[in-house]
């Protein structure tokens, strides 16, 4: 299907390099200080004010006369991998992790072709205000990563200093074919609670266990329990996942630690869920230390994700407009995806809709093209950001087409 909103072959190169430049110098979450400077050069070049909020991120306020306001938002975090891709454009860059350790950083989740994207929608808007009427809200948010950006954004007033939109949209790239786009009404993607519990034993000499209160056996009667939450006390079609991502405890093979530390992440669909799933976790964890003898573990959160709800009415109106862009077949309905976002709270802090979808980024020959978040992951960026703006462009002139 012919390209409803082509970019001129000026775009398109201010395009490509706007992601290979980003690529290169990827920025860990709520440390994309030089990502956003980058974001404000070009909309200072476009002529769209903008405003910091939330720390590293950038808002840009496109107006266009009397006319409706949608926000469109876009992340721009990177993650503490060792890119593995061999591409000639590779980041090398580092960062620092909040206790200081130095790491290798990328872009392992596409959040450098969410960027170039809308700056690449932007440039079409700016060029084309013959065709539409309104105002467009551009968010750059920091810290998808680890939720804390979305939240940074609210609690900086970005609703009071930003224009309040009939609905807020998003798009994140991911390894299906390119010139497709997924989407799924309602319960789009799962809320996360992360969570640190520290165990506490007795220490005693590996040939003498009678004198110690084991945590390593407690914490590994406990993560085993904790399966049995999805397996035994949910409805089969109540979707939870419930991960021990990691454990540590001792120092050497012949002494029983004091303490044990292990990190889990929650997924769930459904506040109710949710809710009774972490009941479920501290239960458990409280009980088999009670069995065990062992002092009352302390259980902290680590972080949260909200919700992302695709309003219904607005979703399917969204896909309309996408499917007369990309074609009846390459838009597709699937069920939910038990990754988590934080583009939901945006919205639902001001009781509007969100639309939120997913758009291929892989080259459609490539049999097993790696996941988000691998070392290997890498979009076929030139069909990603075609599909990137197309769809950007295609929601946000539902909106706003004059």
């Amino acid at each position: 299907m012919l390209n409803t909103y082509g970019l001129t072959d000026a775009e398109t190169q201010a395009l490509h390099e706007d992601y290979l430049h980003l690529h290169r110098n990827p920025e860990l979450s709520m440390q994309e200080h030089n990502t956003a400077a980058f974001i404000e050069s070009k909309l200072s070049e476009l002529g769209i004010e903008h405003f910091r909020c939330g720390g590293t991120g950038v808002v840009g306020i496109l107006r266009n006369g009397e006319g409706p306001v949608v926000a469109f938002r876009t992340d721009s975090d990177g993650l503490p991998i060792a890119e593995d891709t061999k591409a000639e454009y590779a980041s090398t860059a580092k960062g620092f992790l909040a206790d200081g350790t130095e790491v290798p950083v990328m872009h392992g989740c596409g959040h450098d072709t969410h960027v170039a994207s809308a700056l690449g929608a932007a440039r079409v808007l700016v060029r084309s205000t013959d065709v539409w009427a309104g105002t467009v809200v551009f968010i750059f948010q920091p810290g998808e990563e680890t939720s804390a950006g979305a939240a940074a954004m609210l609690a900086d007033c970005l609703w009071d200093r930003a224009p309040r939109p009939t609905a807020v949209l998003g798009q994140h790239v991911f390894p299906f074919a390119t010139g497709t786009i997924h989407i799924t009404p309602e319960s789009a993607m799962a809320m996360a609670n992360s969570l640190e519990v520290t165990l506490y034993g007795k220490q005693a000499h590996g040939s003498q266990p009678q004198d110690s209160i084991d945590p390593i056996v407690l914490g590994a009667n406990i993560i085993t329990r904790l399966q049995t939450i999805t397996s035994r006390e949910l409805h089969p079609l109540d979707s939870a996942v419930v991960t021990c991502g990691s454990f540590h405890a001792g120092l050497k093979e012949n002494i029983i630690p004091d303490t044990a530390v292990f990190t889990l992440n929650i997924r769930t669909l459904t506040e109710p869920v949710r809710e009774k799933v972490l009941e479920a976790v501290t239960r458990i964890i409280n009980a088999e230390a009670d069995a065990s003898g062992a002092p009352r573990p302390k259980i902290e959160q680590l972080y949260t994700f909200p919700r992302l709800y695709n309003d219904p009415e607005h979703t399917g109106n969204v896909v309309g407009a996408l499917r007369q862009e990309f074609g009846e077949e390459q838009v597709r309905l699937v069920p939910p995806l038990m990754g988590s976002e934080d583009f939901g709270s945006l919205g639902d802090a001001i009781g509007v809709p969100n639309v939120f979808w997913m758009f291929g980024g892989a080259d459609p020959q490539d049999p097993a093209p790696a996941g988000n978040h691998s070392p290997f992951f890498l979009p076929e960026y030139r069909g990603a950001l075609d599909s990137g703006v197309r769809a950007a462009l295609a929601g946000i002139r539902h909106y706003l087409g004059a």
